[in-house]
């Protein structure tokens, strides 16, 4: 497909969408369009067609073109020139200008195509008819060559209108001094839009771009000729289809890729004739009755009232409205009571994992008392240092400064120590932040420590370093791992004496991180792993069971899962679920 412009300008762009429809409507075949745009309006110099020629001949020497479509006038005449050169042998379709512009071109037997039947005189008939006092015509159109070609067709196509009209044509203006003129239009006055590729100055525009501006600066009404500029800002006119134009020449392709050669008298034809069209948002600016328009007028944007178009809607919206106030106002009050049943579940959750916290705190005081004793020790023996420090004739003061800042870093150590475990077994739930699944694993082993080794437990430790952090409340999040690990501990220290394993693993899984706690305790009843996670469901003597029914609700809450894998030949295996941060 060649264009004389650019395939993106709106009515390029209609005979393209038109053109791809019919030709691929109803058909099972793969067509392969290639699409080059002359762009002759921003880029027609003296060497131009040279430089075209040398660009398309290379481009498409080893493509295999069956037809090729030239889109108006300009690209037919440059095929009729230099076609044999890039495309030998091809058939040619043109569409997009009419039988004036066709002129007498001698038309080789390959060459076929439909004709636009481009009007104007139409327009200015029901222009006349609409305004029947008018005395004034202004014609606007840019500089460019498809612009003029335009203005010359208009020209003829007037004379004989001119004793009764006084014809200016503003053609040779930039656009800022046509919105001048077009300011200052006296009563009395229609302007007949053509189109505006280039003003004076060169400078390059889109018609459908100029419509909006000229329609809003004029003093008077604007009519156009074509049906593509409807809705920007004209008020009507007898259009000519540039659409139509695309199918057309849709079918004629399909005719010769089908074998089906055309016969003569079919070789040049002529597409739909016009149509009177009216935007009501223009119509209703310029004062014009409905009862004005020729019949069989067509009026787009009708603008109706809220009442005209909706009026059977608003009807049952009302009744919807009488019936649901009512059922919306029980929603609301049973929302109500959710809201507050949900506030109390969580603050017995919260209740739970503090008791439950408690329960665990005498496991953990063998490995709390080895946490404590160590910075005690440390501080103990660095005050007995500073003592015989003192005790010389000549005490260091050096020294004694180092013996008691190490004092104070022990210090710390140790307060830091208590804040952590107060943390843990704090009442309420903290705020949730990113939080890193395997450091937490790592703190918490350090609380288990003394338990794990009193029992001669091996840790198999995995932690995948790829691990992205999770969102949660952190204290929760460490207490169900606690939980966990503490269960597995157990288990395994009632059991005989066999391997004692205690494998801990950080894993990714798509958009999830995954914590698997395993253990090599004894074989657990299917039934007894089938309750597990129910509350108050415990097999110890001394035992609640809260811990794991907790652990599955906060892991629940935190929009995880967690879940039990009996392992073979022994052990239980749990796996914890979390999204990702």
């Amino acid at each position: 497909m060649l264009f004389d412009e650019r395939p993106e300008l709106p009515g390029l762009g209609a005979i393209d969408a038109e053109f791809v429809k019919t030709l691929t409507a109803g058909s099972e075949d793969r067509f392969e369009i290639y699409r080059e745009a002359m762009d002759l309006s921003r880029f027609q110099t003296k060497d131009y067609d040279s430089f075209l020629l040398d660009k398309l001949r290379t481009k498409y020497a080893s493509k295999k073109i069956d037809v090729v479509v030239a889109i108006l006038g300009p690209a037919l005449d440059f095929l009729l020139r230099y076609g044999d050169a890039i495309f030998p042998g091809v058939p040619i379709v043109f569409c997009g200008f009419d039988r004036w512009e066709l002129g007498d071109r001698e038309l080789p037997q390959r060459v076929s195509g439909v004709l636009l039947k481009r009007e104007f005189a139409p327009t200015l008939d029901l222009v006349l008819h609409v305004h029947p006092d008018t005395q004034r015509a202004v014609v606007i159109a840019g500089v460019s060559e498809f612009d003029t070609r335009l203005v010359e067709q208009m020209r003829t196509e007037f004379q004989p209108y001119e004793r009764r009209l006084t014809f200016t044509y503003l053609t040779g203006l930039p656009l800022p001094d046509t919105l001048a003129a077009v300011r200052a239009l006296p009563p009395r006055t229609i302007v007949l839009f053509s189109t505006f590729f280039r003003d004076a100055r060169g400078q390059s525009s889109i018609p459908h771009d100029v419509i909006p501006t000229i329609s809003a600066a004029s003093a008077a009404p604007v009519y156009g000729f074509v049906d593509q500029y409807l809705g920007r800002g004209l008020v009507g006119g007898s259009f000519y289809s540039l659409a139509t134009q695309g199918s057309e020449a849709a079918r004629r392709v399909r005719d010769l890729l089908a074998g089906r050669a055309l016969p003569p008298s079919s070789l040049v034809g002529e597409g739909p004739s016009t149509t009177k069209m009216f935007d009501w948002r223009q119509m209703q600016r310029w004062n014009i009755s409905e009862s004005r328009l020729p019949v069989g007028s067509e009026i787009r944007f009708r603008q109706l009232t809220i009442w005209d178009q909706y009026w059977q809607d608003i009807l049952l919206i009302i009744s919807a409205i009488l019936i649901q106030s009512t059922l919306i106002g029980w929603l609301i009050y049973e929302h109500r009571r959710r809201q507050i049943a949900e506030a109390l579940s969580l603050q017995r959750v919260n209740e739970l994992a503090r008791m439950n916290r408690f329960a665990t705190a005498g496991a953990l005081s063998a490995s709390l008392a080895h946490e404590i004793r160590q910075p005690l020790t440390a501080i103990l023996m660095t005050a007995a240092t500073g003592v015989a420090y003192l005790k010389e004739k000549a005490p260091k003061v050096d020294e004694l400064r180092r013996v008691l800042d190490d004092m104070i870093q022990e210090t710390h150590r140790a307060e830091q120590i208590v804040a952590k475990v107060r943390a843990i077994f704090k009442g309420g739930a903290s705020a949730k932040d990113a939080v890193d699944l395997n450091r937490l694993v790592e703190e918490t082993l350090k609380l288990a420590r003394q338990s794990i080794d009193s029992n001669n437990i091996v840790v198999n430790l995995q932690l995948d370093s790829a691990c992205p952090p999770v969102r949660g409340d952190r204290i929760q999040l460490q207490q169900v791992v606690l939980n966990l690990i503490s269960n597995a501990v157990e288990a395994m220290s009632n059991g005989a004496e066999q391997p004692r394993t205690l494998g801990i693993e950080t894993s990714v899984d798509g958009a999830s991180v995954l914590l698997t706690v395993s253990d090599t305790g004894p074989t657990m009843d299917p039934t007894v792993a089938a309750k597990m996670f129910e509350p108050l469901f415990t097999t110890k003597s001394n035992g609640m069971g809260i811990g794991l029914s907790l652990s599955k609700s906060i892991i629940g809450a935190h929009g995880g899962n967690l879940t039990a894998k009996l392992k073979s030949p022994r052990g239980l295996e749990l796996r914890v679920s979390l999204p990702s941060n």
